[in-house]
């Protein structure tokens, strides 16, 4: 029995603009706490903001095979709710796993080679951790609920308006 969850295409398409949004937020996230000497977390929520804008046009376009117009509305709204708890999971748990290294560990940087550019590997894995784990849960939700016919959309109109 073949699952429809788990469709290669699908996962190696997402997984390609993951990897944008990825790319987005590790670079506005280190260049903003340098540039503008935001803390971490601050750096998590702006970089993790500018990729979900990246991440929804992309996944919409290329990832699920869904560039229909006229449901672009519902999706933004399923779509922001997926967000949510990706964000949870993304800057909060990337926050609590930095922490909960440097008590353990201590603070380990590395200068990256003919550079003056330095990384803190606590926050790097602490972060490529959670962007693990919220990959995980986008990849699942986008494909059986934000882009999907479910009735939630119109459930949710009907409650509201």
């Amino acid at each position: 029995m073949k699952s429809d969850l788990i469709n290669v295409r699908d996962v190696v398409a997402y997984f390609l603009v993951a990897s944008a949004g990825v790319i987005v937020q590790l670079l506005v996230g280190s260049l903003s706490q340098e540039w503008f000497a935001l803390s971490f977390r601050q750096s998590l929520i702006l970089g993790y903001i500018l990729a979900s804008v990246v991440g929804f046009i992309l996944t919409k376009m290329f990832a699920f095979s869904n560039r229909s117009k006229e449901k672009s509305r519902r999706e933004m709204i399923k779509f922001a709710m997926v967000t949510l708890l990706s964000f949870a999971i993304t800057v909060y748990g990337s926050d609590f796993l930095f922490t909960i290294s440097k008590i353990t560990f201590g603070v380990y940087t590395l200068t990256i080679p003919f550079s003056v550019k330095t990384v803190n590997i606590n926050q790097l894995c602490s972060q490529i951790a959670c962007m693990g784990l919220s990959f995980v849960s986008n990849y699942t939700l986008h494909k059986k609920f934000t882009f999907q016919n479910t009735g939630f959309y119109e459930r949710l109109k009907r409650l509201l308006f």
